[in-house]
């Protein structure tokens, strides 16, 4: 699982320190795509490789389908992590999150995002703001 909250510096070559208690989960790699909210959403290969089944099911024929999967496949980059543990975040989805030298890293169970540190606080206040409503729905959900 990933969890947690971290903040970390890129280098000068877009490269993100991952960090180590998700290392070993990520050892056959990591695809990098735009998340939703202008954040950037990374998975495990075999987590994305199922996603990729699901979405393959949905209907082609659809409008909204076939936007769905040019965004999640269109910018969607496959990396591994160097021996310091860090991945390249290539140009394109930096400049798509607004993240240029500072960035945190946030653990969502089977894929974690990597956001522009004033928008993780934006999207935290909204959290808090939404909680009830949040609550509510997962108990709707049966959570």
């Amino acid at each position: 699982m990933f969890l947690g909250e971290f903040s970390h510096s890129l280098d000068a070559k877009g490269r993100i320190t991952i960090p180590a208690r998700f290392r070993d989960e990520l050892e056959q790699g990591v695809v990098l795509t735009p998340g939703y909210e202008q954040c950037l959403t990374i998975f495990p290969q075999a987590q994305f490789a199922a996603l990729s089944n699901k979405i393959s099911e949905m209907s082609y024929a659809k409008e909204l389908t076939r936007l769905y999967q040019r965004r999640m496949f269109g910018r969607a980059f496959e990396a591994s992590l160097d021996k310091l543990g860090r991945v390249l975040v290539p140009t394109v989805l930096r400049e798509y999150a607004g993240i240029d030298s500072e960035a945190v890293i946030v653990g969502l169970n089977t894929h974690f995002e990597i956001w522009q540190p004033e928008r993780w606080s934006d999207s935290v206040a909204l959290q808090d703001q939404n909680l009830e409503a949040m609550l509510a729905e997962a108990s709707r959900s049966g959570v």
